[in-house]
């Protein structure tokens, strides 16, 4: 008996072939999903490496307007995107020397929702990984049950018994379930590794940020000396949190 893919294929009733294909289409989904949030995230990670000690020049130089020109330049950098638009808002009560504890406190905010806007696009797309790694399983398990019960239906209306009867359904049905686990194992992976890195992120904008504040609290006296995390974030120096 031929029990190769295309044949078990050819064999199948509509509603197999019809898990099937929705499998397919999870599958193709969280692929495609998997190798846009992987290139993201490496893109974010390359270029804030490359934008942290040039950022970090400027703010030693008070040279705000380059600073700004830099963020904006790295547009894929979440640590960009978050110091450069804060520091923008904030960069004409600073340039005057007006600086106070409530314009301190409007850049936190701003911070904040920066740092919101940039989670959110980081996380986008991971619902459908976790939606695919917990749902097909239990998609290919229901073509396996509905199999099952079409191969012991056949049996019963051919009247023949034994496992030669059964064997070609019972392999049909048992072949969605092991679809549907090929189809969650890799979105499970991929859901998981994808929250770690983007958990690194948040750190890393968490962190910085509160550098810039304190960057931000130096401007209230008038002493805009180095920065702590210009620092930190000096190429080479290897103890800054962007992690290579």
């Amino acid at each position: 008996m031929d029990l190769s893919l295309t044949h078990l294929w050819a064999q199948m009733g509509w509603f197999a072939k019809f898990i099937v294909i929705t499998l397919l289409i999870m599958s193709i989904w969280s692929l495609t999903i998997m190798f846009q949030k992987y290139f993201q995230i490496r893109a974010a990670q390359a270029e804030t490496r490359r934008f942290a000690p040039e950022f970090s020049q400027f703010l030693d130089e008070d040279n705000l307007t380059e600073a700004i020109g830099l963020a904006q330049n790295y547009k894929k950098s979440h640590v960009a995107r978050v110091l450069g638009n804060s520091l923008e808002e904030v960069k004409p009560l600073i340039t005057d020397g007006s600086v106070t504890v409530a314009d301190i406190n409007s850049a936190e905010r701003a911070i904040e929702r920066e740092m919101l806007m940039t989670i959110v696009d980081q996380k986008r797309g991971l619902g459908v990984l976790a939606t695919v790694g917990s749902t097909a399983p239990f998609v290919g398990l229901l073509g396996t049950t509905m199999g099952i019960v079409n191969a012991f239906t056949g049996m019963a209306s051919s009247g023949s018994g034994g496992l030669s009867a059964i064997s070609a359904g019972i392999a049909e049905a048992l072949i969605t379930t092991a679809f549907g686990l090929m189809v969650a194992i890799p979105a499970v992976w991929a859901y998981n590794y994808f929250a770690t890195k983007i958990d690194n992120l948040t750190a890393e904008m968490t962190y910085t940020s509160k550098e810039m504040i304190d960057y931000l609290i130096k401007g209230v006296s008038g002493d805009f000396g180095r920065s702590r995390f210009t620092r930190e974030f000096s190429t080479g120096s290897g103890t800054g949190p962007i992690s290579q």
